[in-house]
């Protein structure tokens, strides 16, 4: 017999084994089969059996391989194995194969690598139950008719659960609960301890002999295992007992009162830990109660956790009413589990598992509830339909509109912005496009202020924190061209208003509306912790901090900064250059990247320098030639040029000289404008209303280019295309045509054009002469246009003005008239202010030319009917005058602070600056035209007196006298052409004032609106406000109170005054009379002064001077500077006394920060405090705009400035003025000083200061005296009393101003009574230690004085601590040994202004006194008179 090889066996011994095997012919254990070769094909069986029978009649131990070859192979590799998923797999030529092995390795470390330990630190672990039987007994689907039914098991458990339940239930684990009674008697008996609540107190209502099982409440914890379950055990019982010996009224009356008295929070945490410990199977299921029963009972618990959550995710800003409240808790407690019958397809038999119903599984296919049918003061989530409508909530809608949906709030039709987002994210494209596409229509309405009125808070903020900038972006990825057009979309939506661009197109070609202001967001100083202490050199500069912050951080500050962070851009050159999509979507991303260019200088420039974006700009939608389209509205607007691909370059053009003449040389501009400017609209081969927007655009760019003194070459060579594009103004497309509006743009565009090219070839001559500008620059190379290339058009241009002025009786013509007049008058501006300048100007000819012109053309203008008809209405189409337009008659569009816009949204249906009806375009133009040809003739200014003293032109002035405007974005760039307006009539009142009686009667009035309007002056407009202070701020002229009997005026009014009240109750002071005298005198001094203070602004006004006369070849921008705040700060005329202040006063240390002052200071605080005084008395209203607290901060530098500035004898008497008018009874009723002034933290801080101050250097001067005693009224702040009487209570002693020097009512420090105990004990110190005496310091004397004395005598009730300080005060003062104190503290009545003392005392204590007295001190104190 054969053995089996042992391990121990050497080599030899399994030789001879083997051979023993061989030659006795045993069948071997096991035989080789050859498995075959699914890929060549091969047939298994077959060849297995064969090669099987072959291996078996072989006796011999050899291995056979079919098709071997005699001969070994050559090394060359074998041909590789062909694979069924090779084809299926994506590879790449370049790809690392190491790469691609590690990324499909499956070794198990790579498994084990990424295996985290579960910390169960923190689980709980339990014993497991025990049972019978070893492991759980096998279910089948015949064995479920042993089932628990699902009632019995609260309903909401599945088969396999029910059928354990079972199974529990017949080892008598767990008790079924079929009612309430059964449930209470056998609830506690089958679970541990450890694992129960308190029974609830409700269901012992029901039940009122609860068995005892366990507390889940104490739990024993931090005793031992045996002691705390004993102790937990007694406590349970004793709780058990006392509830079987409660009736069921009182435990329901305890519970109330526990209610009430627990934290609701701590109720809600009980009752969430019985519903987790408890299991669902343990609570009944919904029974039917007594009706009774469920009015005495509190809600569930699954009710009041789910109101719990509902009010953390959302809070309810106004209860609903109590009807409303009890109806929708009968609608939730009425919703019975879903039955056979109430499914709308009943199950079959033969259904696979649809023999058990699970109601919570078709909870989905019950009908929904009905809406809601009253109105509700519930705050409610808006929903919108896919349109972007507000659904509201009490609105049926049918479900076949797909409005509803199974998230929350089933029977409420729409989507809100949550689902929104969510359906954005969704695998789906269509519910991903659909989602998107709601978004913008919502986008679109919150822009034009649709949800204003209806919606709490704003649409736009709200989606904008929820983050949808980055969900557009992620959109705009994706591979699907349907959800990336709906991205760029709604992204569009989101940053651009057709009707602001269309705005600014209007203004386009009023004067100076080539310039527009960056639509940057408000500027927020963040102060950095981290720079605290550094040197300026060692700061991180602005755009350092923000290339640290994050994406979120930028974008929550700046929308399109985020944007460009989040690489924006190349992704939309990504989408125009490869995906090529649609023409909405190719107009959307032009739109875009039209509004980014609006941004700023260097959000323009990342759009000029993205690559490959504006080259494919040029090259698809400005293409050199084109092909004429098939269909009006083509598939594809690719090779066709396009308007808002030229109104991009336009907008990036203006935002730059450097920026204009890349596009001109570098991207083909130049050869573009040729191409669309050399032809007829008509001729260009595309639809009308294209064709007329890229002629209307092209102009606009060229226009701009000319503003900057390029591409003038062109005008010479299309000269006779504009030529023959000028005759189209006598072939205006009738009223009813739609391209009416589009033609008249064209028009005026090129109008524009010829206006910038006239200004550029008037510089001609200068720049031919080499000249040096003012700032030391080299000046630009003449341009190639020369003012003999224009001379020739102004006689063709002024006879189409006066022919549009004859049509202006045409009531067909008019509305095209007023349209085209105001920009004839611009160019006719620009043609006579350079003809000014140039060498060929014949001054007689000129002048004659003007009178005719004035004859025939602006005087009949002016005297028209319809344009009298326009000047009627200024008020109402003003910006200045209309003040803040009501939320409820005008809803406003939605603006955000990252994203401002014009807010032009619907400015077609309300009266303003744009509308046709405005007088605004038409009365600037002909004032820039007047204040022109007036300075060549000024004799033709007389002919425009009736003009500036129309009725209407007055009452606008003067309502723009008293108007306060406010400055945002929605505003600046209208109220930037009103300045211009306002300017124009001042400059014209300024020609005629010093000649005409008439118009000088309304000096003061065009004084007062000069004063107004130069702190409303914007960045762009220090030219204007430079002109304002040197010809009509500071003339005399214009102040005519200074030449007619004003400072006499005055001085009568205070000798009147000081007749009225008795016994000379102000003090007697130099009079202002004789200071304004002298103030009129100085005025030109004034103007100097105030002049060389505001020199830090001449760059700004010499590049404003550029743009405003148009020497266009030193332009760098057409944009304007950034909307930081008006070009001077409203309070202007302190600027000497704080530029005084900064330089030389008090520094942080303390102590001044020179020991000299300036040369020139003390002239300079003169002039500074003359025009103060000047201003407060005549011109009063025009200082409104600043604070009194203000006024009253600014003044103080007098004091702060220097230790001896204010001893000065014109500082002392300008100051003592000025301290008269601002302590004037009207005047003290408005100062606050609670309201901190601009520039400081609170006034207290400014006080410390002064105090300080005053201690050091005032040597008791009266004037520093009256200004350290004007804050201590009783009104005002008790710190700054504390700081008196406290820290610099030794300054009592040199405050000796008399009751006649303080211009102040004494009642206004004493009245009402002082309430402040600290004060008071610090009044009482200073009075008994001598501190505070009348010789010292009479005022505060008197004020200490009579607040002591009424709350030593006060009858009011009040705290233990406030009567036991009045005790303690009125036994220290009987007992003084200063008898004339004592008397003054107990005797003191009223504060009398002319009494010697300053105050009345009683002859003796009054009854009620006296018996305080006695009761405090213990002794008759009735004695007490006059004579003690």
């Amino acid at each position: 017999m054969l053995r089996r090889p042992q391990p121990s066996d050497s080599e030899a011994d399994l030789l001879r084994e083997q051979q023993r095997f061989l030659t006795s012919g045993a069948p071997a254990a096991a035989s080789l089969a050859r498995r075959p070769d699914k890929r060549r094909g091969e047939a298994g069986e077959a060849e297995g059996g064969r090669s099987s029978q072959e291996n078996a009649g072989n006796q011999k131990d050899v291995v056979t391989i079919e098709d071997l070859p005699d001969q070994l192979p050559s090394l060359t590799p074998a041909p590789p194995k062909k694979s069924r998923f090779k084809a299926s797999r994506v590879t790449f030529e370049d790809e690392d194969v190491e790469v691609r092995l590690d990324r499909q390795d499956t070794h198990i470390s790579a498994v084990l690598s990424r295996i985290v330990e579960r910390d169960t630190s923190c689980a709980q672990v339990s014993l497991p139950a025990f049972t019978g039987t070893a492991f759980p007994k096998v279910q089948h689907r015949s064995q479920t008719g042993n089932q628990v039914p699902p009632s019995s098991t609260g309903g909401k458990k599945s088969i396999f659960a029910r059928q354990i339940a079972a199974q529990r239930f017949k080892e008598g684990k767990t008790v079924l609960e079929s009612s309430p009674k059964a449930s209470q008697t056998q609830r506690g008996q089958n679970l541990p301890p450890e694992t129960w609540i308190d029974t609830d107190i409700s269901d012992a209502a029901h039940d009122q002999s609860p068995v005892v099982s366990g507390s889940r409440l104490v739990t024993g914890q931090g005793l031992g295992r045996s002691e705390g379950s004993r102790e937990t055990m007694r406590i349970h019982k004793e709780n058990q007992a006392k509830l079987e010996e409660m009736s069921g009224s009182e435990i329901l009356q305890e519970q109330k009162k526990l209610l009430t008295q627990l934290d609701p929070r701590l109720v809600e945490f009980i009752r969430s830990c019985k519903a987790q410990s408890v299991p669902s199977s343990t609570f009944p299921s919904e029974q039917p109660r007594d009706k009774s029963g469920d009015e005495d009972l509190p809600e569930n618990v699954n009710q009041e956790s789910s109101h719990a959550s509902a009010l953390l995710q959302k809070p309810i800003d106004v209860e609903m009413q109590e009807k409303e409240e009890e109806e929708e808790g009968e609608l939730l407690e009425s919703s019975p589990a879903m039955t056979v019958e109430d499914l709308p397809v009943k199950p079959q038999k033969n259904w696979v598992h649809m023999n058990k119903l699970e109601p919570d599984k078709l909870e989905w296919m019950r009908n929904l509830p009905a809406p809601r049918k009253k109105g509700t003061k519930k705050a409610m989530e808006a929903r919108f339909d896919f349109a972007g409508t507000l659904i509201p909530p009490t609105e049926d809608l049918p479900t076949h509109l797909g409005l509803h949906h199974h998230g929350e709030e089933p029977e409420r039709a729409g989507y809100s912005l949550q689902e929104l987002f969510l359906l954005s994210r969704s695998q789906i494209i269509q519910q991903r496009t659909l989602a998107l596409s709601t978004l913008a229509n919502i986008l679109s309405k919150a822009r034009s202020g649709e949800y204003a009125l209806i919606l709490k808070g704003s649409v736009m903020s709200t989606l904008l924190d929820a983050g949808l900038l980055f969900l557009l972006r992620f959109a705009l990825d994706d591979g699907v061209e349907g959800v990336m057009s709906a991205a760029v979309h709604a992204l569009k939506e989101l940053l651009v208003c057709a009707q602001d661009e269309e705005c600014l197109d209007q203004t386009f070609s009023w004067f100076l509306g080539l310039a527009s202001f960056p639509l940057l967001p408000s500027a927020q100083e963040e102060e950095d912790e981290e720079d605290e202490g550094l040197e300026e050199s060692m700061k991180e500069t602005a755009r350092e901090k923000e290339e640290k912050k994050s994406d979120y951080d930028v974008a929550t500050q700046d929308v399109v900064k985020g944007l460009l962070k989040i690489k924006l851009l190349p992704r939309l050159r990504y989408v125009l250059e490869v995906v090529r999509p649609s023409p909405r979507v190719v107009h959307d991303i032009l739109q875009i990247l039209t509004r980014i260019a609006r941004h700023s200088l260097s959000s323009a420039t990342e759009v000029m320098n993205c690559p490959r974006l504006m080259e494919t700009v040029m090259a698809e939608f400005l293409p050199a030639s084109w092909t004429n389209s098939s269909s009006p509205k083509p598939q594809s607007v690719y090779g066709l040029p396009l308007a808002g691909a030229m109104k991009l370059l336009r907008v990036l053009a203006t935002s730059g000289r450097h920026i204009c003449a890349r596009l001109l040389n570098s991207l083909g501009v130049r050869e573009r404008l040729s191409c669309l400017l050399s032809a007829e609209p008509g001729e260009l081969l595309l639809e009308p209303s294209e064709a007329l927007g890229i002629s209307a655009e092209a102009y606009r760019l060229w226009a701009a280019a000319a503003g900057y003194g390029q591409a003038c070459s062109l005008y010479l060579d299309l000269y006779p295309a504009l030529v023959k594009s000028l005759q189209s103004v006598h072939q205006l497309l009738p009223s009813s045509n739609p391209l009416l509006p589009l033609q008249l743009q064209r028009l005026l565009a090129l109008l524009s054009l010829l206006t910038q090219v006239t200004h550029t070839a008037g510089c001609h001559q200068e720049l031919a002469a080499g000249m040096v500008s003012a700032r030391g620059e080299e000046c630009p190379p003449p341009p190639p246009v020369s003012w003999s290339h224009v001379t020739g058009l102004q006689p063709t241009l002024l006879g189409h003005l006066k022919g549009l002025i004859k049509s202006l009786d045409n009531p067909v013509e008019r509305d095209k008239s007023l349209a085209l007049i105001p920009a004839y008058l611009v160019y006719l501006e620009a043609y006579y202010h350079q003809l000014s300048m140039q060498n060929c100007f014949r001054p007689v000819e000129t002048l004659q030319e003007l009178e005719l012109v004035t004859s025939e053309v602006l005087l009949p203008l002016l005297h028209h009917s319809t344009v009298q008809s326009l000047i009627k209405n200024l008020g109402s189409s003003s910006v200045v005058c209309s003040g803040p337009v009501p939320q409820s008659s005008h809803p406003g569009p939605e603006i955000t602070p990252s994203l401002p816009g014009l807010a032009c949204s619907g400015w077609r249906d309300r009266p303003g600056p744009v509308t046709p009806s405005s007088p605004f375009p038409l009365l600037t133009g002909l004032g820039v035209l007047l204040e022109t040809i007036t300075g060549i003739h000024k004799g033709l200014s007389c002919k425009f007196t009736g003009f500036l003293l129309s009725e209407s032109v007055v009452g606008y002035l003067r309502s723009c006298s008293h108007a306060t405007p406010t400055l945002s974005h929605t505003r600046a760039w209208l109220l930037r052409h009103e300045h211009h307006l306002l300017y124009f009539l001042l400059c014209l009142a300024h020609r005629l004032v010093p000649f005409d009686q008439d118009v000088a009667k309304h000096a003061s009035l065009y004084h007062q609106v000069a004063l107004v309007l130069l702190p409303w002056l914007l960045p762009g407009s220090e030219y204007m406000a430079h002109e304002l202070l040197s010809t009509i701020i500071f003339s005399k002229d214009f102040i005519s109170e200074g030449h007619s009997g004003g400072p006499e005026a005055v001085e009568l009014g205070e000798l009147k005054l000081q007749e009225d009240a008795q016994h000379h109750t102000s003090p007697s002071l130099q009079t202002v009379g004789a200071l304004l005298r002298e103030a009129c005198v100085q005025l030109p001094s004034i103007r100097g002064c105030f002049l060389t203070h505001l020199a830090h602004l001449e760059p700004s006004v010499l590049t404003s001077r550029d743009t405003f006369v148009g020497r266009n070849p030193w332009i760098s921008s057409h944009l304007l500077p950034e909307l930081t705040g008006p070009t001077l700060p409203s309070d202007w005329p302190f600027l000497p006394l704080i530029h005084l202040y900064e330089q030389t006063g008090v520094s942080d240390g303390g102590g001044l920060a020179v020991e000299r002052l300036p040369q020139g200071s003390l002239q300079a605080v003169t002039h500074c405090l003359q025009w103060l005084l000047l201003l407060e008395v005549w011109r009063e209203e025009a200082l409104q705009v600043i604070l009194p607290v203000a006024k009253l901060a600014r003044l103080s530098c007098v004091f702060l400035c220097s230790s001896d500035l204010f001893l000065e004898s014109p500082v002392q008497k300008l100051t003592w003025g000025l301290f008269r008018l601002l302590t004037r009874r009207s005047r003290l009723d408005s100062l606050d000083l609670n309201v901190p002034p601009p520039g400081l933290a609170s006034f207290q801080d400014l006080y410390t200061v002064l105090l300080a101050q005053y201690e050091a250097v005032s040597f008791g001067d009266p004037l520093f005296s009256c200004w350290v005693l004007l804050p201590l009224q009783r009104r005002y702040s008790t710190t700054m009393r504390l700081a008196v009487f406290g820290e610099h209570v030794g300054m009592l002693r040199s405050l000796g101003v008399t009751r006649e020097q303080l211009s102040i009512c004494i009642e206004r420090f004493t009245s009402p009574p002082e309430d402040s105990l600290p004060l008071l004990r610090l009044y009482f110190r200073a009075l008994v230690t001598g501190t505070l005496k009348l010789s010292w310091c009479p005022i505060l004397y008197v004020v200490a004085l009579s607040h002591v004395n009424s709350f030593i005598f006060s009858q009011d009730a009040a705290a233990q601590e406030v009567e036991a300080a009045r005790c303690s005060m009125l036994r220290k003062i009987y007992y003084l040994t200063d008898e004339v104190l004592r008397n003054h503290l107990l005797l003191f009545r009223l504060p009398q202004q002319h009494s010697q003392l300053g105050f009345d005392t009683y002859a003796q204590l009054p009854p009620i006194r006296a018996k305080r007295l006695e009761r405090v001190v213990g002794l008759h104190a009735s004695s007490y008179d006059k004579g003690d």
